[in-house]
């Protein structure tokens, strides 16, 4: 009877997993189109500009996702108490989410208002220094609301709502689209001075500020979150508390390694290539840009697959999760190899969306190859570490991503690329990837599947026993 349940189980939990994923997927495509926008609103104003936007941009998105893997923590510690019932301990995880995202906020201003260090090893011009340097600065004062509003994500997703993100996000976008049109070239009509890539940043400051004031209101008003009292607690339980920011620490510091260790592969991997010529750094770009596009997939769904595996280990049903992980693994699958037979078919045509060069055009095809080979591989493996975070386990999934992706992806990339007897250039990086992601995938599913199995194990060993006196 319980086998018949799990198996007629399947096709809603993947109607639930699709349902909480697509939200999430138009969030994080939003998001990617700021980072657009201000890449072509600044190019059109000024090169300069817009080589400062890229490298200030590029240190505060690898801080911000550091400290976002961080705050990431509180998906399966809120999710597990969901699910076990635990719901009047929400508002307290969710407080001291807030207070763990000013503390990092503080921090984080503090390496943004000095980043000289960062760009003495970039050796700068003084000119592109400057602007660089007020760029990051200006860009500190929206961390605290950025960090802020990542909590709140963090709730919501946790709480499989993530409707309000995805609407949040693409307000966002249209109220970033004019704003930084107005800042950065200005408006002597309204007597607003061009900015440049300052402009930008006050843009993202007024956005992610508005964005945190929308998800405070949320959080105190609507009827999905205010039931857990977060801001109308006694004045003892809005303090923040040291045990409960040491749990997120503990999840939240491996999370957070792991997305820069993921994200400084491709970083590393630009600046090898650039050793080798112009139109392989312009094809890795445009590769480099379609495979973060392929990845939002992925990732959504791993995400939306976390959030009921650790639902269902909170209730202790560890069936359900089961169930769940290998429903969101089919889903992924299924999504990736469709998408990479889309890349791979489409491999020329998409590179000429971006060029008319026929050099980066065919570096760009041979590139685009690879990135389809590894989609099924990618899939798999972000499953897997995210129902691994889902119950609660980080730190052995950040070293085999250290292993698999600065080992293999970088250590065997360069070797292929400068160094085996037949050097393969840019295409060895490319291939070191692939390797990688392979090799992620089948150590994050090995321990995925010893975890789940003992897990199962443990919750068999009672029925058995209390079936075992009964008779």
């Amino acid at each position: 009877m319980n086998q018949n349940r799990y198996k007629t189980s399947l096709l809603p939990l993947s109607g639930r997993i699709v349902a909480l994923a697509w939200p999430m997927l138009v969030a994080h495509l939003a998001s990617i189109g700021m980072i657009l926008l201000d890449t072509m609103i600044v190019g059109r104003h000024s090169t300069e500009h817009l080589a400062a936007v890229a490298l200030g941009g590029g240190i505060y998105v690898t801080l911000m996702l550091g400290m976002t893997g961080i705050l990431m923590a509180l998906v399966p510690i809120i999710g597990q108490d969901y699910g076990a019932g635990r719901k009047d301990m929400i508002g307290d995880h969710v407080r001291n989410g807030l207070w763990l995202a000013a503390f990092l906020s503080l921090a984080g201003f503090l390496l943004l208002s000095f980043p000289q260090q960062v760009f003495a090893l970039a050796k700068l011009e003084p000119e592109l220094q400057a602007i660089a340097a007020s760029y990051l600065y200006l860009l500190a004062f929206s961390l605290p609301a950025a960090l802020g509003y990542r909590v709140f994500q963090a709730t919501a997703t946790a709480l499989g709502y993530p409707l309000p993100l995805m609407y949040i996000a693409l307000s966002e976008v249209m109220l970033h689209a004019p704003l930084t049109w107005a800042l950065v070239g200005g408006l002597p009509a309204l007597s607003i001075p061009a900015l440049g890539a300052n402009g930008a940043a006050i843009s993202q400051i007024v956005v992610n500020w508005l964005a945190l004031l929308v998800a405070c209101f949320l959080l105190k008003r609507h009827h999905r979150f205010s039931p857990y009292g977060i801001f109308s607690a006694s004045l003892a339980r809005l303090r923040p508390r040291l045990a409960s920011q040491k749990a997120m620490l503990r999840l939240g510091l491996p999370i957070g390694f792991s997305y820069l260790v993921e994200v400084s592969v491709f970083t590393l991997m630009v600046f090898f290539i650039a050793r080798i010529g112009v139109a392989e750094v312009s094809a890795y770009r445009i590769a480099a840009n379609i495979s973060t596009l392929a990845y939002m997939l992925p990732l959504s769904l791993a995400t939306a697959t976390a959030v009921l595996v650790a639902q269902a280990a909170g209730a202790r049903q560890e069936r359900l999760a089961a169930t769940a992980i290998g429903v969101g693994q089919m889903t992924s699958i299924i999504s990736a190899l469709s998408l990479a037979l889309l890349i791979y078919l489409f491999r020329f045509p998409l590179a000429r969306l971006a060029t008319t060069d026929a050099q980066v055009i065919e570096i760009a095809g041979m590139m685009l190859a690879y990135v389809a080979a590894y989609q099924f591989f990618d899939a798999v493996q972000t499953v897997a570490a995210f129902s691994l975070r889902a119950y609660k386990i980080s730190f052995i999934p950040l070293c085999i991503h250290i292993g698999c992706f600065w080992g293999l992806g970088i250590g065997l990339g360069f070797w292929l690329a400068f160094h085996a007897p037949t050097p393969q250039g840019a295409a060895g990086f490319w291939q070191a990837i692939v390797l990688a992601t392979i090799a992620a995938s089948f150590f994050l599913g090995g321990l995925l599947l010893i975890v789940v199995k003992l897990r199962l194990r443990r919750e068999i060993s009672p029925l058995t026993s209390i079936q075992e006196n009964s008779s």
